[in-house]
């Protein structure tokens, strides 16, 4: 989340530790739960009462959610594409005269991704003209 901040440029160390993060990520939520998972069992089995027992099992379950929640892309649940965009023609959409379009124009084939419609988005995958294309902004 660090990298992808609005309104500022990222650059190539930032993107590079980024993307190293990414790679050892898997491994190190890993290593943090086989460690949580040794200190409850270590802690249980030096520990007689119930009270401490259960608060470092809770604290076991903490670190385990906090693993499974690092590998969810939050940007990837907020911005999910459009996949399957439909159109009309001009003459019979309920554009209004000054609405802000993406236009695309390929192999004699037009298009227009109203902004206000993939606001939410901010990715259409579509084809024109026999060409994958990715409209976004």
């Amino acid at each position: 989340m660090y990298v992808i901040r609005p309104f500022r440029h990222q650059g190539v160390y930032e993107l590079t530790a980024a993307l190293a993060v990414l790679r050892v990520r898997p491994l190190v939520m890993v290593l943090c739960v086989a460690a949580a998972l040794f200190a409850t069992f270590v802690h249980w089995r030096s520990q007689p009462k119930w009270l401490p027992r259960m608060a470092i099992v809770a604290s076991a379950m903490i670190v385990c959610a906090a693993a499974g929640l690092s590998s969810v892309n939050i940007y990837e649940r907020m911005f999910r594409p459009i996949g399957e965009p439909a159109f009309q023609p001009a003459g019979q959409s309920k554009l209004a005269g000054d609405e802000k379009v993406i236009a695309v124009h390929l192999a004699g084939i037009a298009r227009a991704y109203p902004i206000r419609s993939i606001s939410y988005h901010h990715v259409v995958n579509d084809t024109v003209g026999g060409v994958p294309i990715v409209a976004t902004y």
